[in-house]
């Protein structure tokens, strides 16, 4: 046992019962001689929780938590990220970013709980997951110890997890290879490593999870509306739903249509590049959705102001910056925004693509009346030119006095050869 590892009695593993993570639990127990707890969020990735406990006994853990936390997920973190129109890097819609907070939240309550001495975590150390979990855990309880066996340890690949797991008796149930790296909950999938090394290639079909490809996807559109309360959906054709039925009832309504396939080459936070595929097909439609009633509810000013902070809300929880400042302090504008985000946008969903054709709102800010050419009792028309007079003055100043210097402003040189008579 190496020198500081004595003084770990007992671990918090955030543990999914597959290789790694089963591996892990051994490891613990081999390298710290601790007691090992395991805990289990259940965030709707449709993994099998059936006979995981067993497993977890069975391969030597003292007991297992398992929590349902997908409510606390759509209402605590995608909601206010959606809320916020945080998007990372144009594309990437956050899933797998806000779900590591909150995972990393309930590994320190339980070990609160059980009095225990760390946390344990099967990030690789090449990853934005690490970061999420570690820096979660510093600012919810900075005296717990963070464990990440990927950096510790000596294995180095899937073929040496399966020989570890062999040598001690840990009971895998499958030994065949993913070719890909994939992180499910009930907002998204990703799908990282295999093909997906070489951005070049198209991602084969047999890849995606849980959409039909658009070119699959029914030859009819179909029409959606979703119904926004405060900047948060809150129903689905009138039907009013809990959040959860409310995502997995958008989630079949996208995944139908192949809507949410974003192909990426984005900018993690340790630095490289990666390669990454994600299907997030409620969730595209809500984003899409809330921004059309943003369109008639904001005025212009708070609309274009957002744009920019929605940049630095989706950077800080990409970077694993949850619990901090200066996200409550942007959730704290982004919740004055959203007041009147209330009303009800159609969607139509067709061969990939959320189509908006309809929005209302009792809040909206577009007039009909006030927008006709005709009408001059709001908007007279005579009242542009001053406007144009001042608007234009800075530019109109500086080419005045790059014509009297030297009878050319900047953006017109005429050549006045054109104008000699013959």
């Amino acid at each position: 046992m190496a020198h500081g590892k004595k003084d770990v009695k007992k671990i918090v593993l955030a543990y999914s019962g597959g290789l790694d993570t089963s591996v892990i639990l051994k490891w613990l127990q081999n390298n710290y001689g601790a007691e090992v707890i395991c805990f289990t969020a259940d965030l709707g990735q449709d993994d099998e929780l059936e006979g995981l406990e067993e497993k977890c006994l069975k391969t030597g853990g003292s007991k297992l938590y398992i929590r349902d936390l997908r409510e606390e997920f759509l209402t605590d973190f995608v909601y206010p990220t959606m809320r916020a129109g945080a998007v990372y890097e144009r594309e990437y819609l956050l899933g797998t970013s806000f779900a590591r907070p909150l995972i990393a939240k309930h590994l320190v309550e339980i070990a609160d709980a059980e009095g225990a001495d760390a946390i344990a975590h099967g990030c690789t150390g090449k990853g934005n997951d690490q970061v999420r979990f570690e820096v979660t855990a510093m600012a919810l309880n900075p005296k717990l110890k963070v464990i990440a066996p990927w950096r510790e340890w000596d294995l180095k690949s899937r073929e040496d997890c399966i020989a570890y797991a062999e040598e001690f008796g840990v009971p895998v149930t499958s030994t065949l290879k993913s070719i890909y790296s994939r992180d499910r909950n009930l907002f998204h999938i990703s799908h990282e490593g295999g093909p997906l090394e070489n951005p070049w290639l198209e991602p084969e079909e047999a890849m995606f999870k849980l959409s039909v490809s658009p070119e699959n996807a029914p030859d009819q559109p179909e029409y959606v509306e979703v119904e926004f309360e405060s900047g948060t959906p809150v129903a689905v054709n009138g039907e009013r739903l809990a959040p959860v039925a409310l995502y997995e009832k958008l989630n079949a309504f996208g995944a139908k249509h192949g809507v949410g396939r974003i192909d990426m080459v984005e900018n993690r936070l340790v630095g490289m590049k990666s390669h990454g595929v994600y299907e997030t097909p409620g969730g595209t439609i809500v984003h899409k959705a809330h921004q059309a009633l943003e369109s008639i509810t904001l005025d212009k000013h708070t609309v274009h102001y957002k744009d920019i902070l929605a940049v630095k809300y989706a950077e800080l929880v990409y970077n694993g910056l949850w619990y901090g400042r200066l996200r409550e302090a942007l959730d704290a504008f982004v919740n004055v925004t959203q007041e009147n985000v209330t009303g009800t946008v159609r969607v139509k969903l067709y061969k990939g693509n959320v189509i908006i054709v309809g929005r209302k709102s009792p809040t909206s800010l577009y007039r009909e009346d006030y927008a006709s050419f005709g009408e001059e009792n709001v908007y007279d028309q005579r009242d542009a030119e001053g406007f144009i007079q001042l608007f234009g003055l800075p530019m109109k100043v500086e080419a005045l006095l790059d014509i009297d210097g030297g009878g050319a402003s900047r953006y017109r040189q005429p050549d006045y050869t054109k104008f000699k008579r013959d």
